[in-house]
């Protein structure tokens, strides 16, 4: 490596991803959530860099007739030096930023990725331990079945379905550990002349790709074939009709009938406070949606919608007018749909 000098945009950029690290005391970290047909909304553990939060004590309750240790916070010594470890890491890159080191940043990207990997085994030391030291006298034995919840990613346990996965705070430091790996390539691939120009602003769309990519806000894409309806477990092939519901909790639910949805809402006593937004397929547009408050709605034989209801969502009143049929139809909204689909 040729040892000169950060640019002013770079040392901006590596300041302002180690600064980011501060999102660290004050944001969860770390998520297990569990999935089951008695808690469709799941239950969640919050794992910070000093301690624990959520549905921790009812996780407990329900690994209690498995055999699991319960979860204290005294389980886990790393909370007590965890703090400190990302205190280091802060200042490390601001000195970066403030030196201008090439090297340096260099050395602070090495320790990111040795201290990331310690962390992934230290969890999955932490798991197995959990998963496989069982008490013989738990109420429900499996012989030869373990419970390891995964380090990252899925797995199935029994009747639930755990997920482990990074929370706020854990994507803040993946994203500045990835701008400041994004920084410290272009500086060096800059340094061997392969261009001369253009350095800020590739570092700044870095910046946006790394840290705003993988943001959703909205309801991903149906994919005709391989989604299936949540409540009535048919595939989903019309792409004119059918919902998303995403929980607070970041789950999405996908349905091929507004029937399903208002079903699924109404019989399972889903709390309004649990539902983060609800999306509509708008009908004139196959599989582009519709903020369920703001479409306009028409239940009429002649839409024939998957599953018999017979509905379907429009973008603008007209345009819900302009399907036309012998036996007209009123344009509805979302509060008196409800309450039309929730009888049938």
């Amino acid at each position: 490596m040729i040892h000169k000098k950060l640019s002013l945009t770079s040392r901006i950029l590596v300041a302002f991803a180690s600064g980011a690290l501060i999102c660290a005391f004050f944001l969860p970290v770390w998520r297990i959530d569990l999935f089951a047909p008695q808690y469709p909304e799941g239950l969640t553990m919050n794992i910070w860099i000093n301690g624990l939060s959520g549905d921790v004590e009812i996780i407990n309750g329900l690994n209690h007739y498995i055999g699991m240790k319960h979860i204290t916070e005294d389980m886990f010594p790393e909370f007590q030096y965890l703090p400190y470890v990302v205190g280091f890491f802060l200042l490390l890159g601001l000195t970066v930023a403030v030196t201008g080191s090439r090297r340096l940043l260099f050395i602070y990207l090495l320790l990111s990725a040795i201290g990331g990997a310690l962390a992934l085994y230290d969890f999955y030391s932490w798991g197995y331990d959990y998963g496989h030291n069982l008490d013989q006298k738990a109420p429900i034995q499996v012989p030869g079945l373990s419970y390891q919840p995964p380090v990252l990613g899925h797995k199935r346990l029994l009747n639930f379905d755990a997920w482990s996965m990074p929370h706020v705070g854990g994507w803040v430091v993946v994203a500045a550990g990835m701008l400041a790996f994004a920084v410290w390539f272009i500086e060096w691939w800059t340094a061997r002349k392969a261009f001369k120009s253009g350095l800020p602003l590739i570092s700044l769309s870095l910046f946006s790709l790394f840290t705003l990519g993988g943001c959703q806000s909205g309801p991903s894409a149906m994919e005709p074939g391989k989604d299936a309806c949540y409540f009535c477990k048919m595939s989903i092939n019309d792409t004119r009709f059918g919902a998303s519901l995403l929980t607070s909790k970041g789950r999405e639910f996908k349905f091929d009938d507004l029937q399903c949805l208002i079903h699924y809402i109404s019989r399972e006593n889903v709390v309004p406070g649990n539902v983060s937004s609800t999306w509509i397929i708008n009908f004139d547009e196959p599989g582009s949606y519709l903020a369920a408050e703001k479409a306009f709605y028409r239940i009429h034989p002649s839409l024939k919608s998957p599953m018999g209801s017979n509905s379907a969502a429009f973008a603008t009143e007209a345009a819900a007018k302009a399907i036309q049929s012998e036996e007209p139809s009123p344009v509805i909204t979302w509060a008196e749909l409800q309450k039309q689909l929730s009888r049938k």
